[in-house]
């Protein structure tokens, strides 16, 4: 099955607010830090995760951006959160703010009902 369709179990959503160090990087630097340091450790602890980045900084001072991560399950998650602390980005790039986690319709699944959604499926 490729990394990228696969039903996610867990869903992250990481608050951050950028730091100073990480503003005075060039937008070439920040894409080099995301490919040398970001991904590599990511890839080097777990697999069957995938991401989403979302600007937030145009609307919010506490929150700069969120950072949307699905897994296929609680361990990927786990290791993706071991990944990112031991990488720049944790505190050094990025204040964590908060990290919200759930599962989608997961009432759904704990009912045994059909999820109300605006999708059509």
């Amino acid at each position: 099955m490729p990394e990228d369709s696969f039903e996610a179990e867990v869903t992250a959503f990481i608050l951050v607010k950028t730091t100073r160090e990480w503003l005075d990087l060039t937008v070439e630097q920040r894409v080099e830090a995301l490919t040398t340091e970001v991904m590599p450790a990511i890839r080097r602890r777990t697999s069957g995760v995938r991401s989403r980045f979302f600007d937030t900084e145009f609307y919010s001072a506490r929150v700069t951006d969120v950072w949307v991560w699905e897994a296929r399950d609680h361990q990927a998650y786990q290791l993706l959160i071991d990944a990112l602390r031991e990488t720049p980005f944790w505190d050094r790039y990025f204040e964590v703010v908060e990290i919200l986690v759930g599962v989608e319709n997961g009432y759904a699944r704990n009912y045994g009902v059909e999820a109300v959604t605006t999708i059509q499926t």
